[in-house]
């Protein structure tokens, strides 16, 4: 199991990281939030290298929290309505390999939370097209380069810019809400 003292790790790959940061930012129980790379075949990429969908990698969050404060089914039922789960090619304007969705667990627990998250999700009628985000083991995450991490403040002009044209909200409203 993967613990830092009471806390545990979950990691999610929504498409882009920078719109994966903010939902879960500033909640109780929610230590830290690292944006970074995992599930590929390369040690330690760069950003430059996993934009070119050949490394394997997921652009994706990790997310380190207090399972007391903030149980990881909270975490789930905050990552769906976060992404399209029936888009095996990327996320909105994002695509690529690099932008699928998943959710990585870390302990048996974990796993058996996000199948059944996944299995409520594909029958709860909600979308017409199959569900194919994956549920995986998680492997080596990478940290992304500074720049990326909380970029929806520190580049919150260029992230609100980006987020409006990738048509994320415009399917969250019509989808989730």
């Amino acid at each position: 199991m993967t613990k830092t003292g009471n806390y545990e790790k979950a990691t999610f790959a929504g498409g882009c990281f920078w719109c994966m940061v903010q939902p879960f930012d500033e909640l109780e129980g929610i230590i830290s939030i690292t944006s970074g790379y995992t599930g590929g075949h390369v040690d330690d990429p760069s950003y430059e290298e996993v934009k070119t969908g050949e490394t394997g990698h997921y652009e994706a969050v990790q997310i380190e929290f207090n399972p007391s404060l903030f149980p990881y089914e909270k975490l789930l039922r905050l990552y769906w309505p976060q992404i399209d789960p029936t888009d095996d090619g990327g996320q909105f304007q994002d695509r690529g390999p690099q932008y699928r969705t998943a959710v990585f667990y870390h302990n048996a627990d974990q796993e058996a939370s996000a199948q059944q998250s996944k299995k409520d999700m594909e029958q709860s009628g909600k979308f017409s097209q199959p569900v194919v985000t994956e549920i995986k083991p998680a492997s080596a995450f990478y940290p992304a380069e500074d720049y990326h991490q909380n970029f929806y403040k520190t580049h919150e002009k260029e992230y609100k810019e980006d987020r409006k044209q990738s048509g994320r909200d415009e399917f969250i409203q019509s989808h989730w809400q």
